[in-house]
């Protein structure tokens, strides 16, 4: 085996090891520097498919490391005392509420968590009110057979980002250091929430219940 075809056979042993990654970012490392290598390996057979192919690749891979990398960093930032969760909007859904709509009721089956955006959301059973950069439904998740707690209904109109589960999941199982990160900041904000009065008392930017 000559010096060019170990080149070859280095790019194709990173690309079955990033093939058996479980976590994202360190599987699109190692596919970017298997891409490199292959590409390598194609300029000196001269085989431009070859080329082609992995300089097709390369990009997607690139593009997918720095979101996954932006949000690891957005989370750590928020969990360390910015409490913003915009985020989370490449993720959900924007949608508009008017005054009295109901969002959910009590024992709904629970599929999403909403970030209030503006207006004021209520929910009746607690008196608890949701403004502006709170975070509602997020227990939901955890609560036996994923059924709400409370009802919600919008006393104010305004707008919600509906994040679904789905996609809070997806983002746990492709990077757990989202997951530790996500968890640390719903964490925070529960305790927040608790220390500011318990259920009598409005929920302030960056509260967090049910």
């Amino acid at each position: 085996m000559n010096w060019v075809e170990g080149i070859g056979y280095i790019g194709t042993a990173l690309t079955i090891a990033a093939s058996a990654m479980s976590t994202m970012i360190p599987l699109r490392i190692i596919s970017l520097v298997a891409s490199a290598a292959v590409i390598t390996y194609g300029f000196l057979i001269g085989s431009m498919p070859v080329v082609l192919t992995e300089a097709i690749q390369i990009p997607f891979n690139a593009y997918r490391l720095w979101q996954m990398v932006r949000l690891v960093r957005d989370v750590e930032t928020a969990a360390e005392g910015d409490l913003s969760l915009d985020w989370l909007k490449p993720y959900g859904t924007e949608r508009l509420f008017a005054a009295g709509a109901a969002l959910f009721g009590k024992g709904d089956a629970a599929a999403a968590m909403y970030y209030v955006e503006s207006g004021c959301f209520r929910i009746p059973e607690y008196g608890i009110e949701v403004r502006a950069g709170g975070i509602v439904g997020e227990l939901g998740l955890l609560s036996p057979g994923n059924r709400r707690t409370a009802s919600l209904v919008c006393s104010e109109a305004g707008r919600a980002l509906e994040v679904p589960y789905s996609a809070v999941k997806q983002l746990y199982y492709q990077n757990p250091e989202f997951g530790f990160r996500f968890l640390k900041l719903t964490s925070e904000r529960l305790f927040q929430s608790a220390a500011a009065g318990g259920v009598s008392q409005p929920v302030p930017a960056g509260g967090d219940v049910m």
